[in-house]
C-alpha cells in the first residue's frame, strides 16, 4: 500500500493519493464504485466483531427472539452498523487511570471463522463492510454483491500501527465475553486496507487459490 520517494522510503503520502478515503456512515453507491485491488482509508465509528460476538447477533438477533435484556445492545448494533464496518480483531486493550480504554494493539483476525455467519449479519445489520485477513468464501462474496458490501484486507502484523488510527474507544459492550471477544466501538482515522471482495462478484482470494491450485497441478503431473 505504500510508494516509494527517490531515496527509496516508503511514502504515507503516496499511499493518501492513492487511496479512495471512506467516512461512516458510507453509502451502497460509494460501495459499488469499489473494485478488487483499490486502497481504502476509512474513518468514523466501527465495530470490532469475532466468533463469540457474530454467533451472539445469530442466535439473539437475527434468527432467534431477542431477550429483552438484549433489547438496548441490538438497537445500539442495529443504528450503529448501519452503513458501517465490523472488523474482525482482537484487540490488546489498555485502560487508562481516568478509566477510558485505549487500543494498545489491533491486528486483523482471520476472517474464514465467520464464513457460516457473515453474509446474514450484512443483510440484517445493513453493513458496508467487513475488515479481516485471509478473506473469506462464496457465502460472504455473495451476501456482498447482493447486499451491497466489500470485504477490506488489513494489514497482518501491523496491530500497532492499526491501533493507531483508533482515535477513541467510545464504549464497549460484553465484555463478559472477554477482552478479544467483546463488541468494541471505536472511532478510526485513515485506517488503510485494501479491498479484496468487492460487490460485483470479484474475490482476489478466490483468484489466488485457483491460480495455485492450477500451478499444483502442473507440477504433479510433471
Amino acid at each position: 500500500m505504500f510508494s516509494r520517494d527517490p531515496a527509496g522510503e516508503r511514502s504515507t503520502e503516496d499511499t493518501n493519493d492513492m487511496a479512495t478515503k471512506l467516512t461512516v456512515p458510507i453509502s451502497e453507491e460509494q460501495i459499488r464504485a469499489l473494485k478488487v485491488g483499490d486502497q481504502v482509508l476509512l474513518s468514523g465509528i466501527i465495530y470490532t466483531g469475532r466468533d463469540a460476538a457474530h454467533k451472539y447477533m445469530i442466535e439473539n438477533f437475527i434468527k432467534g427472539d431477542c431477550p429483552d435484556s438484549e433489547k438496548a445492545l441490538y438497537e445500539e448494533l442495529k443504528q450503529g452498523l448501519a452503513g458501517s464496518v465490523i472488523y474482525h480483531c482482537g484487540p490488546v486493550v489498555r485502560k487508562r487511570d481516568d478509566g477510558k480504554y485505549e487500543f494498545v494493539a489491533a491486528g486483523p483476525t482471520t476472517s474464514i471463522r465467520e464464513e457460516p455467519y457473515q453474509a446474514d449479519v450484512i443483510e440484517h445489520f445493513g453493513l458496508r463492510a467487513v475488515i479481516g485477513k485471509g478473506g473469506m468464501r462464496d457465502k460472504t462474496l455473495t451476501g456482498c454483491k447482493e447486499h451491497g458490501a466489500v470485504y477490506l484486507h488489513a494489514i497482518g502484523g501491523a496491530a500497532t500501527l492499526i491501533a493507531d488510527t483508533c482515535e477513541e474507544v467510545v464504549d464497549v459492550f460484553k465484555l463478559d465475553f472477554g477482552v478479544p471477544e467483546a463488541f468494541w466501538k471505536i472511532r478510526v482515522k485513515d485506517f488503510p486496507c485494501v479491498v479484496t471482495m468487492d460487490s460485483h462478484g470479484e474475490s482476489l482470494h478466490a483468484k489466488v487459490q485457483a491460480e495455485s491450485e492450477g500451478k499444483l497441478k502442473k507440477l504433479l503431473a510433471g
